[in-house]
């Protein structure tokens, strides 16, 4: 069975180029606009989370904390996204195992991914 990683993501530019470079590799996405909608999806069946930071209703890092804090989902790996460089180095206080900075190298972005995903 594919992997699944959900994406959180405002850009629809960015939001699909991710989609579609995710399917090419054999990976099952389910993509989000808004804090909002991604909360109202049941998350146990990700093995992954790519999250951006600045969304319009609200912060990736907050998302990324609950997910941590969460039993049936704390196990997940998230991957943190932003152009803003300086939230780098808080990524690891808020449970995320890597930073993706914006924008990204696709190379780059497979290669992350390809490290942090649960072979179950």
């Amino acid at each position: 069975m594919n992997k699944k990683i959900y994406v959180l993501e405002d850009d629809e530019g960015i939001r699909d180029v991710i989609e579609i470079v995710l399917n090419l590799e054999s990976y099952e996405v389910q993509s989000f606009p808004t804090i909002k909608e991604f909360r109202a999806a049941n998350h146990h069946a990700a093995d992954l989370f790519l999250l951006d930071v600045m969304l319009p209703d609200g912060d990736g890092l907050c998302v990324c904390r609950e997910l941590k804090e969460a039993s049936a989902t704390a196990g997940i790996p998230v991957l943190l996204m932003s152009a803003h460089a300086a939230l780098d180095v808080l990524h690891t206080d808020y449970g995320a195992v890597d930073f993706i900075f914006k924008p990204f190298n696709i190379d780059e972005l497979l290669q992350k991914i390809k490290a942090r995903i649960v072979i179950k």
